[in-house]
């Protein structure tokens, strides 16, 4: 089977999951609570049983669990900075410990009727945590790992497929058409070109700084209104955000090309993109409009690619945590981008 490869062919790291992620403890909670409930079926011996096998689990389960969740969010950036042995070794113990310390204090409300050995209880309950532990963790990893593949797909695709073809003729034959008339501009424009591909095809993170982000978005609408000229305008809005803002790369350049193609090119008198950045507590808003006809107000195969592409990378690098939303009428096309807010200093 083939393993997941990063843009160096290196296989990737098991690593533990970001329990500060809300997608992460959500998992948690259902898993836990999906594994109580099949305990209690097990135990009963009718249907009736099982609520009140549930709710003698639960005593014990609650505050083992929401105890284990504050402590390993609180111990995130130490077990983020440990190898996978040794962070799932603490993950795993601290569990037990909980379990433990909780069926210790607890005393006759978490022993079973007639059952007379405490001991035996408390290395029993320990010995599930444990058993509970290794599920959630080997689930983590396997979702890791089927995710890794799936977001290295991902980056391939966005290597060989966010710089259309036609961008590059279009853009050649831009600089084709002033290389005499106006050489100095046509040479801004091979230089603009040749760094929007370097970057574009340059080795890829998970996040960049926005500021890198808006360089290469700027060069690219510098190359299309070489081409299409006064009728492509931009109204960049981004004075709320600090540059050093960390966003997934290649976000901005595709939801600006789908402007461009799908909606200012449409229009004889062309239009205005507006750029919108801004931060909303603990989440920043990305949202970019344009004008369109409402021939193009509809979905088009080459935009829905595009765009599905960005909703796929949101979800796997943020989880529930990114949302991404589209509305379009017979005059506009609106996208909005909400993430998580992370500063370069963060990372």
């Amino acid at each position: 089977m083939n393993e997941a490869r990063s843009i160096k062919q290196n296989p990737l790291p098991d690593a533990l999951p970001n329990f500060r992620n809300l997608g992460v403890t959500l998992r948690i909670l259902l898993i836990c609570n999906g594994l109580a409930l099949l305990q209690a079926v097990l135990l009963a011996n009718v249907w009736g049983e099982v609520p009140q096998h549930m709710m003698q689990i639960a005593t014990l389960l609650a505050p083992v669990l929401l105890t284990s969740l504050l402590l390993l969010w609180l111990a995130q950036p130490w077990l983020a900075r440990l190898p996978y042995r040794l962070g799932a070794l603490a993950a795993s113990t601290l569990a037990a410990a909980l379990t433990l310390a909780t069926y210790r204090f607890g005393g006759e409300l978490y022993q079973s009727p007639g059952f007379d050995d405490a001991g035996f209880g408390a290395v029993r309950h320990a010995l599930l945590a444990l058993a509970v532990s290794a599920v959630l963790l080997m689930y983590f990893r396997w979702r890791s790992q089927v995710l890794s593949r799936a977001l290295h797909d991902a980056r391939l695709q966005v290597l060989r497929a966010r710089i259309r073809p036609h961008f590059l003729f279009n853009t050649i034959n831009a600089v084709l058409s002033v290389v005499r008339a106006q050489p100095r501009q046509a040479e801004t424009a091979l230089e603009d070109m040749s760094d929007l591909f370097r970057m574009a095809m340059g080795e890829e993170h998970d996040l960049v700084p926005l500021r890198q982000e808006i360089q290469l978005s700027r060069q690219y609408l510098a190359l299309e209104q070489l081409r299409i000229g006064e009728r492509l305008q931009t109204d960049w809005r981004t004075d709320d955000v600090p540059d050093d803002v960390m966003i997934p790369p290649l976000l901005l350049q595709p939801l600006l090309e789908n402007a461009v193609y799908h909606g200012i090119e449409s229009l004889p008198q062309g239009g205005v993109i507006t750029v919108s950045l801004r931060r909303n507590g603990d989440a920043l808003q990305i949202t970019v409009e344009n004008p369109c006809t409402r021939r193009e107000a509809a979905m088009h195969p080459g935009n829905r690619m595009a765009l599905q592409n960005i909703r796929e990378r949101l979800a796997l690098l943020f989880d529930v945590e990114a949302s991404y939303k589209v509305e379009h009428g017979d005059d506009r096309y609106r996208v909005e981008i909400v993430m998580p807010y992370i500063r370069e200093e963060n990372q």
